[in-house]
């Protein structure tokens, strides 16, 4: 196999532990000792790892070595307001094109997100909570927005946290979804842009909790 396939085999495999919070924050990644467990060169793993730093995933520390970043409050505060800003304004645009296969596909989502919840697969209906934030990003029609989505690297953040969420929260999770498909179907915007902006800010706080605080070392309860 070539380099770069092995360093993207590489890049997978570590990323995936990363979401799925296998690889904790902070944990040190050691270009050896993944060489040596995927059965690669270092150059493959050192590829890797840059790419992930690239995603934010992952940082190299001032005196070398590679860790799995951790979430900052900075972070949180950031990406939701960020989030805010996309995806109301794609959630908009939505309105205004009125895609049968946009609603159709969201309401696909929201019946795999229900499944997941039932069986216990909360890392399943994690991947179909980030699948419906994109589909009302892709749902804009907007290549700009949706680049600009893609780039900030908000679907993989969403995911890492989403990840550490309780069955509760999935549960009004999955109201708040439905919630916003229902008001598509009305095509009440208001009542829609209500729920999505609650929801967001609702994920802001709840992480918050989790984040532990740079300064103490503790976690922040808010």
């Amino acid at each position: 196999m070539k380099e770069n396939s092995l360093a993207n085999f590489v890049y997978q495999e570590i990323r995936k532990k990363i979401l799925a919070n296998q690889l904790v924050n902070g944990a040190r990644l050691v270009e050896n000792a993944w060489a040596k467990k995927l059965n690669v060169s270092r150059v493959a793993v050192r590829e890797a790892l840059i790419r992930l730093s690239g995603e934010r995933l992952v940082e190299f520390g001032e005196k070398g070595g590679c860790f799995v970043r951790s979430v900052t409050a900075e972070d949180v505060i950031e990406v939701k307001e960020l989030r805010e800003i996309l995806e109301i304004g794609a959630l908009k645009l939505l309105f205004k094109h009125k895609d049968p296969e946009i609603l159709e596909k969201l309401e696909q989502i929201c019946a795999d997100f229900s499944r997941m919840v039932e069986w216990g697969y909360l890392s399943g209906a994690s991947e179909a909570d980030v699948r419906f934030h994109q589909t009302i990003i892709e749902g804009s029609k907007n290549k700009r927005l949706q680049t600009m989505y893609a780039d900030s690297n908000i679907s993989l953040f969403n995911f890492k946290l989403s990840a550490s969420s309780q069955l509760d929260d999935y549960k009004v999770i999955n109201k708040e979804h439905r919630g916003i498909v229902n008001a598509l179907k009305e095509d009440n915007f208001r009542i829609a842009k209500d729920i999505l902006r609650k929801h967001l800010e609702r994920g802001e706080e709840e992480m918050l909790e989790l984040v532990p605080d740079e300064a103490t070392g503790i976690q922040m309860i808010i």
